[in-house]
């Protein structure tokens, strides 16, 4: 790899928080950062609205009691639909200005399918994904606006699932793109292929490892998605299906120098013991990640958000 540096950050989904109602034991702000903060992770996504401050100076001074900046926020937004538009317009302009107004960086919309939860998707016509491309240069206006990258993040259960609609959405928009190497391999996909094709675009990662024979079980409807997740869809790095090192290759052949995003989506179902559970997931997802980066490269820069190494 060359010099170029890759920041790394985490993410309070692999603590089990989401924005999904009744998706599991949610964990209280304070222990997910200060497990963040412990394993050395030094900067972090927002989480699900609501799960941190909803003003800017509460936000930056919780993130700041642990040491951790924040990247930015995952944003579910119908983007296809004239009818909801003024109202998702309006929320999401909401979440951008929050997001800059607390120092972040990277607004990553995922285009929902206005049901709750991740179990449908749907197929989008003509005139749904010309209304999406707009929606999309609106939301990418207003965060050019404010300072933050604007990036789109295919999701299993949302308009942007499989390769067909991440290559449709390539063709009629040209904003960037986070590409989430679970999401990715879940709706059939394969997230090299992917960073190949989008090349430059890619801005964003959240990179997932993932067990890809229950992934064929969602796809095929023997498995719902939050049932799968429960069942262990989503791996430490390293313990799944993806070939991560062959994902950095091409991430740097491309000149990616963006932030990557350790995500092990789970479900909890109860508080789990102290350093058990998903800081042992994310401290294995770490230790994976430092052996790939150190040896597929003599000269790898990397840093923890803030905390550099070699």
């Amino acid at each position: 790899m060359s010099r170029a540096r890759i920041r790394i950050a985490g993410a309070p989904i692999t603590w089990g928080v989401c924005e999904v109602p009744g998706w599991g034991h949610q964990m209280a702000p304070k222990r997910v950062l200060a497990e963040m903060a412990e394993l050395g992770i030094t900067a972090t996504e927002a989480g699900p609205d609501g799960f941190l401050p909803d003003d800017p100076a509460g936000l930056a001074h919780r993130l700041q009691e642990h040491g951790l900046k924040l990247v930015g926020a995952f944003i579910p937004v119908v983007l296809h639909d004239a009818a909801r538009w003024p109202g998702e317009r309006e929320e999401a302009a909401r979440r951008i200005r929050l997001i800059a107004a607390a120092g972040g960086e990277v607004a990553v919309l995922a285009a929902a399918t206005g049901t709750e939860g991740y179990e449908r998707s749907a197929d989008l016509d003509d005139e749904q994904w010309a209304h999406l491309a707009k929606a999309v240069a609106e939301l990418g206006a207003t965060a050019d606006s404010e300072g933050v990258l604007l990036t789109m993040h295919p999701h299993y259960g949302t308009v942007i699932e499989t390769a067909e609609q991440v290559d449709r959405f390539l063709r009629e928009s040209d904003a960037a793109l986070c590409l989430d190497t679970g999401h990715l391999m879940v709706g059939g996909a394969d997230p090299v292929a992917v960073a190949k094709a989008a090349g430059t675009r890619v801005r964003h990662v959240h990179l997932k490892d993932v067990d890809s024979d229950v992934a064929r079980r969602v796809r095929r409807g023997e498995l719902g998605y939050h049932e799968a997740v429960g069942q262990g869809l989503y791996r430490p790095l390293g313990r799944g299906d993806l070939d991560i090192r062959a994902l950095f290759e091409v991430l740097d052949a491309n000149g990616f120098s963006g932030w990557v995003v350790l995500e092990q989506d789970t479900v909890l179902s109860e508080e789990p013991h102290e350093n058990e559970g998903p800081y042992e997931a994310a401290e294995a997802s770490l230790r994976y990640l430092e052996g790939v980066i150190g040896t597929t490269a003599d000269h790898q820069s990397w840093e923890r958000g803030g905390t550099h190494a070699k």
